[in-house]
């Protein structure tokens, strides 16, 4: 099982950018989908979470402006963001928890960078 995530790059503040993750391999289904991020010298941070049945959660600091979202027949998982600050300056990863028929792991992505000019 991989989790590809893409979509960083440089934007100026006020900006957007849209983050996708894909899973592929041999799976049954797909629980939660997630994206964390860790910023230079910083811990890694929940950023935004999504169960199998929609239910949604963020970071306090992203609510209003990100939006975590997935299509199960793609195995797809997307984080609209909007208004980007600085300090949304991070690495950006994407995390799931995937049942494979017999036994739940978890998978992190590689990380995609995210870089926002002020």
């Amino acid at each position: 099982v991989q989790l590809q995530a893409s979509g960083g790059g440089l934007v100026q503040a006020g900006g957007s950018l849209r983050l996708s993750c894909v899973v592929s391999g041999s799976i049954v289904s797909i629980n939660r989908m997630a994206w964390y991020r860790q910023a230079p010298g910083k811990q890694r941070e929940l950023v935004a979470g999504i169960t199998g049945g929609a239910i949604t959660n963020y970071a306090d600091s992203v609510k209003g402006r990100f939006t975590i979202s997935r299509v199960n027949a793609k195995k797809t998982a997307y984080l609209q963001m909007n208004s980007l600050k600085p300090e949304d300056t991070a690495v950006y990863y994407c995390n799931s928890v995937i049942w494979d028929g017999e036994m739940v792991y978890e998978y992190w992505g590689q990380g995609t960078l995210v870089t926002v000019s002020s």
